[in-house]
């Protein structure tokens, strides 16, 4: 699938951060930020439904924008020449072409083939720092929007006995079946091409959501359906002004909130079918770049 994105010159990290908020309304999937300008990746077939309120939006701020068109295409060499490997706790996201993790150390081995699911937005970083808290052995994992697999190879280090790995994108369905196989765990994640209504019917211990506000709320009563009583649902993909949005679609669905975790401005939390208190963490000392 192609990505359109679109850089908005930002003299200031709060006037990103605004346009950030408003922009999560419509369907972008992710966002960059540099101390001059914000940028936003949609997929290209959402993007002419949208172009209309995108411009309004921008006249109305008196902000403008310039677009680009990233072709679907083999990221390797790109990455290979910039991809640095990331720590979050015990848990190391290497490409091939790294020094194996420290000993000690969990690895995860990722060979990204699109623009997205590194390991290096603060998001999959906060999912993973999230699971660190959750007892995953022997546990039915959903993984929503998988991406590369990370989040599922990560469940199965953690001891998690199946995983279903869902993505719409036909190129993260197969990049998910390289990593697997390269991790050694085809044999306990599943990856499915599809929407969360792929695995109706069937029943999870815990499931993973990194995806997009407008997504987790529209699907957060699927979810529901699909974790048993008293299990598990990690969110992120939100940013944190998202949270009451998210947090009143969740009750709804019969939801509690638990812990919850913030970097960058984005948001992870983790709710369970049978509400439970928690607290909140900054995972920032944990995560890093090595």
């Amino acid at each position: 699938m192609d990505y359109i994105e679109i850089t908005i010159p930002c003299p200031d990290t709060e006037r990103a951060e605004i346009m950030m908020a408003q922009l999560s309304d419509l369907p972008f999937e992710s966002f960059e930020t540099t101390d001059t300008e914000l940028r936003a990746y949609i997929p290209a077939p959402a993007m002419e439904a949208v172009r209309a309120e995108i411009e309004t939006l921008l006249r109305s701020t008196g902000m403008r924008c310039t677009e680009k068109r990233i072709e679907e295409r083999n990221w390797n060499a790109e990455w290979e020449a910039s991809f640095e490997p990331v720590v979050c706790g015990d848990i190391v996201i290497r490409a091939p072409f790294h020094e194996p993790a420290p000993q000690g150390k969990t690895e995860v081995i990722i060979m990204p083939k699109m623009s997205f699911g590194t390991g290096h937005h603060a998001t999959t970083r906060l999912v993973t720092m999230l699971m660190d808290r959750i007892d995953f052995k022997g546990s039915k994992v959903l993984d929503m929007g998988s991406g590369t697999g990370v989040l599922s190879i990560i469940a199965v280090r953690m001891g998690a006995a199946s995983v279903d790995a869902v993505d719409i994108d036909e190129w993260a369905y197969n990049n998910c079946m390289e990593n697997i196989a390269v991790n050694g765990v085809e044999e306990r994640v599943t990856p499915i091409l599809g929407d969360v209504s792929a695995v109706g019917g069937r029943s999870y211990d815990i499931v993973l959501a990194n995806i997009n506000r407008n997504v987790l709320c529209r699907d957060m009563e699927d979810y529901s359906r699909l974790i048993v009583p008293g299990g598990v649902l990690i969110i992120s993909g939100i940013l944190e002004e998202d949270l009451r949005a998210v947090d009143s679609s969740a009750t709804q669905s019969g939801f509690g909130r638990g812990e919850t975790g913030s970097e960058e401005g984005w948001a992870g939390v983790v709710y369970w079918k049978i509400s439970r208190p928690g607290t909140g963490f900054t995972p920032t000392d944990d995560c890093s770049s090595i």
